[in-house]
């Protein structure tokens, strides 16, 4: 498939009658690139079907293959309320990496299942030549490493990402800035359930702050009391988890100075939040040679 490519010239001519200079275009027919290969593993939840449809909507990648134990058999199109894709989705990531190797194309796994998983399903796609871009929170940083030293030798690209929110991202960063001009802080952060709390979006940022020299809090390092929240770290950040149906979730990291008080919030409503952050994932790791950990590399 060819892709036609158009440049302006300023060639000079002159008209016979006028004597006017006109500009003129040139065209040639240039290969398109091939589609990214795209396999969802953890197809049928909800930021898997998310994933589906954003990458069907992006323009240079194409979904060619869906993993779950759960709906084997559906088309992955409808189960995204969409028009079939004429793939279905399948129990065997093994079978549906195999099928993309053949065709010698480029191709990204994102790995949406669980830590334990992580490291086995990276070392398949690398093994058909494959890139991963993997979001599991809570996944071990003894996984990160064993597969940072893998792809390594292998040569091959893994984007490891604690968070695909781009607005997380930056809550952090400005989170980090904020704490070179303020000596006291606290991450408030509220979910719908209470599974996995402190958030890994919180543990990320207690771990950003705590790992720049600073101790916060100095006037304050009582932890014995509950109220107080759970400390992280050994530099007195602390994290306050509030659990109730309904909320959304958010994060909340408050600084305080003198005579003042300093707050950046972020918030999710949607899991499409995630999505612009996973089409920039993709895009990116078809051309890294070892692991990254952390999105916030490439912004």
């Amino acid at each position: 498939m060819a892709a036609l490519s158009c440049q302006f010239h300023s060639t000079l001519y002159r008209e016979r009658l006028y004597g006017k200079t006109r500009p003129s275009i040139s065209c040639s027919a240039q290969p398109s690139q091939p589609n990214i290969k795209v396999v969802i593993n953890g197809a049928a939840k909800e930021i898997g079907r998310a994933a589906v449809i954003a990458v069907t909507k992006a323009r240079g990648m194409e979904v060619a293959g869906a993993v779950d134990s759960h709906f084997v058999g559906e088309d992955i199109g409808k189960l995204c309320d969409m028009e079939p894709l004429e793939i279905p989705i399948i129990s065997d990531l093994t079978m549906v990496l195999g099928s993309i190797s053949q065709a010698k194309e480029t191709g990204v796994v994102v790995d949406f299942t669980d830590p334990s998983a992580v490291y086995d399903n990276v070392k398949q796609a690398i093994a058909f030549g494959m890139r991963s871009v993997v979001y599991v929170p809570r996944i071990k940083m003894d996984t990160v490493t064993a597969l940072s030293a893998f792809c390594e030798k292998a040569s091959m690209g893994c984007l490891v990402a604690p968070t695909l929110s781009i607005g997380s991202i930056l809550l952090q960063q400005a989170a980090i800035s904020a704490s070179f001009h303020y000596n006291n802080v606290e991450i408030v952060e509220s979910r719908a359930n209470a599974r996995d709390l402190p958030s890994a979006d919180a543990v990320q940022i207690a771990n950003n702050l705590s790992n720049l020299g600073q101790m916060y809090n100095r006037e304050d390092m009582e932890t014995d009391v509950a109220a107080r929240g759970q400390v992280l770290g050994e530099d007195g950040v602390r994290v306050h988890s509030m659990v109730l149906p309904g909320l959304p979730s958010s994060t909340t990291v408050y600084f305080s100075g003198p005579g003042e008080i300093y707050s950046i919030k972020h918030d999710v409503t949607e899991v499409q939040c995630l999505m612009p952050g996973l089409i920039l994932a993709i895009r990116k790791v078809v051309r890294l040679k070892n692991l990254v950990y952390g999105l916030e590399k490439f912004l």
